[in-house]
């Protein structure tokens, strides 16, 4: 049954109703839990590469083993594989649509809105006859922000529409969250651009749970936690690395666990002063080496 609700009702979401321009109203399939104010969404390429839509996966039932909602838009790719993982975690999950419940888009999702239907909420600001117009999408994204206390773009081209939510949630002050890729990759170069202007570098979900305080609900396995969070973090480390400059791949040879004074990465590494510091800079932001007290820097987890 689809139900309507407006920010007057006591199940609107409280972190929708407080954003600018809230939806009047809501048509919603399933329903809201007080636990969905703890709740981040994942959002990427339609076009997901292989390691896109594991990583996805990856979160998403990650962050529903752990209590957290996971928010996407449904879509095919990096959206889709996001409400898998928390479906196959048993954890909540809400699909928010750019067409009414009587355009179920893309068609090849139906079974996948019965599901999240079930177990947690489908929602749209859409009628039910509205069908999936180009311009819904980009609106519909500040509902996916806003229902969300933080974004984690998993893989974006620099058009994406995952880019745009991204915007929307920086507008709503949500904490914005990027998965690395290849620098040759097309649908990672949205991505990359984030980190690059500011966006947290995710390695694990830990990142998340760590950046937004978040207590979690539901313990996750300590094995289990092992292995999806080791695997994720191989493969991230090693898409971070082939996306280094020369500079940074030089400097970066230059250090081990054991702290090293730039003078001697200077030397090792054979750039200047300038070029050296613009490396470790960008090696920093990377999350993959610190500064440590003495102008010395290390790897990070070497």
């Amino acid at each position: 049954m689809i139900r309507q609700i407006t920010p007057d009702d006591k199940e609107y979401p409280a972190n929708l109703r407080n954003i600018y321009d809230p939806p009047k109203v809501l048509y919603v399939k399933g329903g809201f839990d007080e636990r969905d104010s703890i709740a981040v969404a994942i959002v990427g390429s339609r076009r997901a590469s292989p390691y896109g839509l594991e990583m996805a996966e990856k979160f998403g039932y990650e962050l529903a083993l752990r209590g957290v909602t996971v928010v996407s838009g449904m879509a095919i790719g990096v959206d889709s594989a996001a409400h898998r993982g928390a479906l196959k975690a048993k954890g909540r999950t809400i699909a928010v649509m750019g067409s009414g419940h009587g355009n179920i888009y893309p068609s090849q999702n139906k079974k996948l809105y019965e599901k999240i239907s079930g177990t947690g909420a489908v929602v749209t600001e859409y009628e039910e006859s509205v069908e999936p117009l180009p311009y819904n999408f980009p609106r519909r994204n500040r509902i996916i922000s806003g229902l969300s206390l933080g974004v984690v773009v998993v893989e974006a081209a620099r058009n994406s529409g995952a880019l745009i939510t991204a915007n929307f949630a920086a507008e709503q002050g949500r904490t914005v969250f990027a998965v690395p890729g290849k620098a040759s990759s097309h649908t990672s170069a949205g991505t990359n651009e984030l980190i690059k202007d500011g966006a947290g570098l995710v390695q694990s979900v830990d990142d998340v749970i760590e950046e937004l305080s978040i207590k979690e609900i539901k313990p996750l396995n300590d094995e289990i936690c092992g292995k999806t969070d080791g695997k994720i973090a191989r493969m991230t480390k090693a898409y971070v690395y082939n996306s280094l400059t020369e500079d940074e791949r030089m400097v970066y040879k230059a250090l081990s666990d054991e702290p090293i004074y730039i003078d001697d990465i200077i030397g090792s590494s054979g750039i200047d002063i300038g070029r050296a510091s613009k490396a470790l800079l960008s090696l920093e932001l990377k999350n993959l080496i610190r500064e440590v007290p003495g102008k010395q820097f290390i790897r990070k987890d070497a």
